[in-house]
């Protein structure tokens, strides 16, 4: 049998369409945990029930029982509690975090049980076992992840430690990579093809990527958006940051390494900058792309513009909570886009 051909029983183009299926669900996964981080929802669950907390409190009891359990935290006995929090204020929290561990619970449903399904069936190709199982472990570690993440802000602080956080959303972003370059490997193979191998540009361009969005992680983990000061269409607020290009109040004195991953003024000042070394590399990996899949070169060039805008905009917003999700969505998707442009630059 030959390295592209096809065992009778096997199924590519059904998986392909499967890890589609879930990686569309990821997508909306980073979604809402960038909605559920805005709204400062992360903490208002404070244990880690994998079953029975499928469901939500569905008396008033029960909410009063989460509520005081929430009461017993830093966020809120600093910060909550003497703003004067309800209960129906505490709701709104409690929903975008029971909604955020839901929707990871179902995602491992929706991967596990067809995979089990497939592998009964005999319908997996030869050398995609080994992948899938690791895309499994991927999604078990990040629930795991998860809850590590939400403790570092149960007794020490009013919020999850920004590395964490970052950890979190990194592993996110990776398990969504993998699952798209699997899915295109499928596909080629359905078509007889083989799998794609990993260049230089493709590598680059992912790596590139790779940091900015650990940047945009630890910004968004630090609360250091709004750090560049300004309103609206403020020039102060963007491209400089108040009012100068390198903004004052970075903190030296714990050391380099310290500053470049916990100072809020550096960790946004780099950034935004790295941001225009990462559209550099991609616009050579699209032009590369413009004979190969003309649709793939299309595709990251209209995905890294509007993660540009959008990331001047939410600047220039103060943050704007619609804005910054609108950020972290377009943000996956630049990860789809370029995932796309690597795998088919690397079947050339």
């Amino acid at each position: 049998m030959s390295a592209t051909s096809i065992q009778a029983s096997a199924r590519p183009l059904e998986l392909a369409r499967w890890l589609w299926a879930v990686t569309a669900l990821v997508v909306f996964m980073v979604l809402v945990g960038g909605i559920t981080r805005l709204t400062e929802s992360g903490l208002s669950i404070t244990e880690w029930q994998p079953v029975t907390g499928t469901l939500p409190p569905l008396n008033e009891a029960d909410w009063q029982a989460e509520f005081e359990a929430y009461k017993q935290i830093p966020q809120y006995t600093e910060v909550n509690g003497p703003a004067g929090m309800t209960l129906d204020q505490y709701k709104y929290i409690y929903f975008w975090e029971w909604f955020h561990r839901l929707l990871g619970r179902a995602i491992g449903l929706a991967f596990a049980l067809p995979l089990a399904w497939f592998w009964v069936k005999k319908a997996i190709p030869d050398g995609f076992k080994p992948r899938l199982l690791g895309l499994l472990a991927l999604g078990g570690l990040q629930g795991a992840v998860g809850w590590w993440m939400v403790t570092s802000g149960l007794t020490q602080d009013v919020k999850v430690s920004h590395l964490r956080l970052a950890t979190h959303l990194m592993l996110a972003l990776i398990t969504l990579a993998a699952l798209a370059w699997t899915a295109l490997d499928l596909r080629a193979r359905a078509r007889g093809e083989g799998k794609a191998r990993m260049t230089l540009w493709g590598a680059l361009a992912l790596g590139s990527l790779a940091l900015q969005l650990v940047y945009g992680a630890l910004q968004a983990g630090m609360r250091a958006g709004p750090v560049a000061g300004g309103n609206w269409f403020s020039w102060d607020a963007w491209p400089l940051m108040q009012g100068q290009f390198i903004p004052v109040g970075i903190d030296w004195s714990q050391g380099i390494l310290h500053a470049l991953v916990s100072d809020p003024y550096l960790v946004h000042f780099i950034h935004r900058w790295w941001a225009w070394v990462v559209v550099a590399i991609l616009i050579v990996l699209a032009r590369k792309l413009r004979v190969l899949d003309r649709r793939a070169s299309i595709a990251i060039h209209s995905a890294f513009g509007i993660q540009i805008l959008l990331g001047i905009a939410t600047v220039w917003s103060g943050v704007a909570l619609w804005l910054a999700a609108l950020h972290q969505l377009t943000g996956a998707l630049l990860v789809l886009a370029t995932v796309w442009g690597a795998h088919r630059l690397g079947r050339n």
